[in-house]
């Protein structure tokens, strides 16, 4: 009997003495931040890390293939004409001195960063064959062959002797803008947001209501009344998309694109400076960025312009000007011309006018309720947009309200 008293009073010892020493342990616990404030705050934070300045070729066309709505070529929808036509889009990625493949991988950044099909980024080799340059005898102008009433609607600067068409940058940011109008309006379908870019999404509208068909249901060669430029402009996107995919399998020009290549980005040349000062100043070539940037054509701005240039870890680059919180308005001029203008990033916005104001459609909004929020007559809205009463609203669709004076 006296060993199985012992063994109790043993236990109890034990599990005391355990619980003296761990108070101890417990406190010190309860103060490790303290004692390692190493663990409570990481000595380097993920966003203090430098982008990169150059990646490689191969991933500019990889990330372009993976950004494409339809990612294999549709040879019904084009024609061999113009894939010859476009043969040698490809093979143009692969020269070390052409600005195009820098350029291709900015286009395809932005328009990836907006969740838009990497098929936009194709838009300038029909329009201009990818030269910031290039001027048409009719008047278009830049990257994106922007008319210079459309540029002005899509607040491209153009003043004090600097047309912003020829900045890759701010026309690549209107683009881009536009475009998500378009893809938002036409339910996602690239193929008549391409067309509305060309011909105007008015029109386009009106073909829709014309054939009883919505953006949902319709296919481009169905649309009626519109010119054949609209109807080949897809084609041409088709038969680009088809010459990049056969690119794919060419092992000697996917060994050409295997370099450094650099990262563009925006940045802003500050009033009175000339593109020659500021390429100097940070190492630049300068040659190489007048091309980039064909708008200044050596002069020296009289106002602050954005431009493009490779990736310099010690620069600040401009903040993006579209995306999930900016928006593009359709106002019921630019309609008819086929533009939009930019708006803010509030889901309604007030104009300048103080008359005018935007909004982006959400998803499950109705006409009426839009209507009635902005407290003006439906018939207003659907005038103000071009639409009819059983128009189909799309979340991200921009819509013109029009208030009373």
């Amino acid at each position: 009997m006296s060993g199985r008293r012992r063994w109790p009073a043993a236990l109890a010892l034990a599990v005391s003495g355990t619980l003296v020493i761990s108070a101890p342990l417990l406190a010190q616990a309860s103060n490790l931040p303290a004692l390692l404030p190493s663990l409570a705050q990481p000595p380097y934070q993920a966003t203090q890390l430098p982008q990169p300045t150059t990646r490689n070729g191969q991933e500019i066309f990889r990330q372009f293939r993976e950004g494409l709505a339809q990612p294999q070529c549709d040879s019904s929808a084009t024609s061999e004409r113009w894939k010859q036509h476009f043969r040698h889009a490809a093979s143009r990625m692969s020269e070390h001195d052409d600005n195009l493949l820098p350029l291709f991988g900015y286009v395809v950044d932005q328009l990836r960063a907006e969740g838009l099909p990497t098929e936009f980024a194709l838009i300038p080799f029909v329009e201009s064959g990818y030269r910031p340059d290039a001027r048409s005898n009719a008047g278009p102008a830049g990257l994106w062959q922007f008319i210079a009433n459309t540029a002005r609607n899509h607040k491209v600067p153009m003043s004090q002797g600097v047309d912003g068409r020829y900045s890759a940058s701010e026309s690549t940011t209107a683009a881009v803008r536009y475009l998500k109008t378009l893809y938002g309006m036409f339910g996602g379908r690239w193929e008549l947001a391409v067309m509305g870019y060309n011909a105007g999404e008015y029109r386009i509208l009106q073909a829709l209501r014309r054939q009883g068909l919505n953006a949902g249901n319709a296919s481009p060669e169905q649309l009626s009344g519109l010119s054949p430029v609209t109807y080949s402009y897809v084609e041409k996107l088709h038969a680009l998309s088809c010459v990049l995919e056969e690119a794919a399998d060419n092992g000697n020009l996917m060994a050409r694109l295997d370099r450094e290549v650099p990262y563009l980005a925006p940045y802003q040349l500050p009033a009175g400076t000339s593109l020659q000062r500021w390429a100097d100043a940070r190492d630049l070539d300068a040659d190489k960025l007048a091309r980039l940037n064909p708008l200044l054509d050596k002069r020296t701005p009289g106002r602050t312009v954005g431009v493009l240039a490779p990736r310099h870890a010690a620069l600040p680059e401009l903040p993006p000007a579209s995306g999930s919180t900016q928006a593009v308005a359709t106002t019921s001029s630019s309609i008819q011309t086929g533009t939009s203008t930019s708006a803010s990033s509030a889901t309604s916005a007030r104009a300048d006018n103080g008359k005018t104001s935007r909004h982006t459609v959400r998803a499950g909004e109705s006409l009426w309720a839009i209507a009635r929020r902005h407290g003006i007559p439906l018939a207003r809205l659907l005038a103000s947009n071009g639409l009819s009463n059983n128009a189909i609203l799309k979340p991200g669709m921009e819509l013109q309200i029009e208030t009373a004076q």
